[in-house]
């Protein structure tokens, strides 16, 4: 049975990454080992629970990967949250907030039905900024957001409270 200490133990702290003062969580052993890499998809795709997802909806970049291998696993549809100026159709788009200043992320706008049972996944949850933005898209086009999924959160920066009210599940979680 998969656990989320097994995870843990995996992730990388590489400090002073991007820049000094910074304990980066590096989950690139999490996708090197085929077992962890498995193991992870296993838990992201149990916190979806009995609900049938229509599609699993990911925020760029690493989010796509874990987003494309649950949607596989469940059946389901795989939608990309891109960074602005990155997906070549009639998007939706909504800006968010950064440390210092703007970005903004796009969402095609026939991505989701209306009605349909979407999971947002993403690598790591920290400020919630991105998350919140992939979540305001998605109510736009009126699906039911089941859950947002994280493989890490960093609950020191309370990213989870720009969520509410949705079901937030994280498989590690750093205090």
């Amino acid at each position: 049975m998969p656990s989320a200490d097994s995870l843990r133990a995996a992730v990388r702290d590489v400090v002073d990454f991007p820049k000094p003062g910074i304990i980066f969580k590096d989950i690139t052993p999490l996708l090197s080992d085929g077992r962890l890499f498995r193991d992870t998809i296993t838990l992201l795709c149990e916190t979806a629970g009995d609900v049938k997802i229509d599609k699993v909806v990911g925020i760029d970049a690493r989010g796509f990967i874990y987003a494309a291998a649950v949607a596989d696993r469940l059946g389901a549809g795989f939608v990309p949250v891109r960074k602005k100026g990155k997906l070549p159709w009639k998007t939706r788009q909504t800006a968010y907030s950064l440390e210092y200043g703007e970005a903004v992320v796009e969402l095609h706008e026939d991505a989701v039905s209306p009605g349909e049972n979407v999971l947002l996944v993403d690598d790591l949850l920290a400020t919630g900024g991105t998350a919140a933005a992939a979540v305001k898209l998605l109510q736009e086009l009126g699906c039911n957001l089941v859950g947002i999924s994280f493989v890490i959160e960093l609950s020191f920066l309370h990213g989870r409270e720009k969520l509410a009210p949705h079901a937030v599940h994280s498989l590690v979680t750093y205090d």
